[in-house]
């Protein structure tokens, strides 16, 4: 509420305490927004240290943003000295739970062989799956790179072996219950 206005006078260091107080009692969500505020210094002065400390205790939950964010901080060494292998450790947990950004960045670790061999059919595969979510403008990135991948990259098997693994990722329908 305060973090975004709704509702009240938007209020940063408001919404760090309320954050703060639901992270101590161990709401992953509100470790991952508290780890958000200190990475980006919101109503607090950033902090990447602090934040991976909120990031891992949401991260070890199984939350999904918060393994991403921390995929992040270990990409782009703030907070953690750089490490590729643990971002894709942390991208390809939350990947796996759906969250678009994490399948996209997992899918750049691919490309560019990060953290992991090289690999354009796993790297399609994941920026396939992200573009499907269109949960953000990043998406539409992936599904751009899956393009470049094809036309530079990627024998026709290749891809079909990419979109048959990222069509039997894609959640399935719910079955009305009978």
């Amino acid at each position: 509420m305060y973090e975004s206005g709704r509702g009240v006078a938007q209020d940063f260091v408001e919404a760090v305490k309320w954050f703060r107080r639901a992270a101590d009692q161990g709401h992953a969500g509100a470790q991952n927004n508290l780890g958000f505020m200190h990475a980006h210094g919101r109503g607090v002065p950033q902090d990447y240290d602090e934040a991976v400390t909120w990031f891992r205790r949401a991260a070890e939950q199984g939350h999904a943003g918060a393994q991403f964010n921390l995929g992040r901080r270990y990409a782009q060494g703030q907070g953690v000295p750089q490490n590729d292998t643990e971002a894709v450790k942390w991208f390809r947990r939350a990947a796996e739970q759906g969250f678009a950004d994490a399948q996209n960045d997992l899918g750049y670790m691919y490309a560019h062989g990060r953290g992991v061999p090289q690999d354009y059919v796993a790297a399609h595969t994941w920026f396939s799956l992200a573009a499907s979510r269109q949960q953000s403008g990043r998406t539409a990135r992936g599904l751009s790179k899956t393009g470049t991948l094809r036309q530079n990259r990627m024998t026709s098997a290749q891809i079909a072996e990419a979109q048959r693994f990222a069509r039997d990722r894609r959640p399935k329908p719910e079955q009305p219950s009978q």
